[in-house]
Formats: structure tokens, C-alpha cells, sequence
């Protein structure tokens, strides 16, 4: 078994796409509208779901935000360099709620950016 992919809700589809594509560099893998069931899933990631994990972005029709509740945590998404990461990031127009650095309880360097959606993305240096 493995994990095939993570769905999040987003309420505006065509601003989450261009995040996840054009701030963190993943690619449009497959979209599926479904009309009959008002919503559209936009499935991106770094590679196919075959071979990795990918995040599913379901937008529901005419739903604009969604409470993120206490109970989802981050993305994780793994980087050769967290702090050039940050620094692309925020020339992308992304943003960084904690700049790259040792986490507190240990020596692994990590960051985190948020999504258009308050969605965070923990990114985690990978030598």
C-alpha cells in the first residue's frame, strides 16, 4: 500500500491551480469536471500518481472559502534547498509563514508557505 494522493477544497480552482503550478512548480496532471455533481478536480503534483503522491484540488461549484478546521495539519513537499526554495517562492508571489531554518526540535532544516486557500506546505530540506 501506498498513499496515492491528498484531496483539499479550494474556492476559487484557476487560483489554487496557478499556485500549486506556477509557485511550487507542479504540473496539471488530469482534470475531471463533473457537472451533475457540481465540482471540478484538478489533480497536480511533481509526477504521475503512479509513481508518487499527488494533491487533489476539488472545487465544489459556487463554494468560495471553506473553514480549515483543526484537525488537517500541512502538506509536506521535500526540497534540495528550503531557503532557495523560500526565496523562489516569494519572487513567485508566494507566501512564507516561517522562513527556512533548523525546526525547533531538532537540526532538519524546514519552512512553510500557505496556499491561496490558508492551506499550509511544509517544505523539508533533503540533502
Amino acid at each position: 500500500m501506498r498513499i496515492l494522493h491528498t484531496m483539499i477544497r479550494v474556492g476559487d480552482l484557476d487560483r489554487s491551480t496557478k499556485f500549486y503550478t506556477e509557485v511550487l512548480g507542479m504540473q496539471v496532471l488530469k482534470v475531471s469536471d463533473h457537472p451533475d455533481g457540481k465540482f471540478t478536480n484538478v489533480f497536480v503534483g511533481y509526477g504521475d500518481e503512479a509513481t508518487g503522491a499527488i494533491i487533489e484540488l476539488t472545487y465544489n461549484y459556487g463554494v468560495e472559502s471553506y473553514e480549515l478546521g483543526t484537525g488537517f495539519g500541512h502538506i509536506a513537499v521535500g526540497v534540495p534547498d528550503a531557503y532557495a526554495a523560500c526565496a523562489a517562492i516569494k519572487a513567485r508571489g508566494g507566501v512564507v509563514t516561517r522562513e527556512a531554518g533548523p525546526m525547533k526540535h531538532g537540526t532538519t532544516v524546514i519552512a512553510f508557505v500557505q496556499d491561496p486557500d490558508g492551506y499550509k506546505i511544509e517544505l523539508i530540506q533533503k540533502a
